[in-house]
């Protein structure tokens, strides 16, 4: 079942619940990917790209709940975080630390990397086995560290 198929029968159980606040969130996915497909001229998008599509979506939501709770916006940060829950439905199931820390120790050894001069090299093995699995930030931050 792809993604949107998957949308679709949510946003039908959303619209049977009279589930605003989920519908809302599901049409809003469902047009990004609308658009992406619109913008790549595609009938159909593969795995990943719609992985893409969700991990950017679930990214813009993260940025805007650190934004409301920093401004002390209580109403706008529960709404940010109900989107956020709702979006982590239909991601992968996420990696843990210590899971992204061997991809990213075999990806140094791979890359025969020794300093932080090699970081993009590792960067480049480690995100393509990490893509939605991982916060991409957390990814970072252990590969600098490994580096050091």
């Amino acid at each position: 079942m792809t993604l949107l198929e998957k949308l679709n029968q949510d946003m039908i159980q959303a619209m049977k619940k009279k589930d605003k606040d989920t519908l809302t969130v599901i049409r809003m996915v469902k047009a990004s990917i609308q658009n992406e497909l619109i913008k790549l001229g595609k009938e159909h998008l593969s795995e990943n790209e719609e992985l893409t599509i969700l991990s950017r979506e679930l990214k813009q939501r993260k940025e805007s709940l650190q934004e409301f709770t920093s401004a002390d916006r209580a109403d706008l940060a529960d709404k940010a975080q109900f989107e956020i829950e709702v979006l982590e439905q239909y991601m992968p199931k996420q990696l843990s630390i210590e899971e992204t820390e061997k991809i990213v120790e075999q990806a140094i050894r791979e890359a025969n990397a020794t300093s932080m001069k090699d970081i993009g090299k590792v960067m480049g093995k480690v995100i393509p086995l990490t893509k939605g699995k991982a916060d991409g930030s957390q990814v970072k931050q252990i590969v600098e560290e490994k580096l050091k």
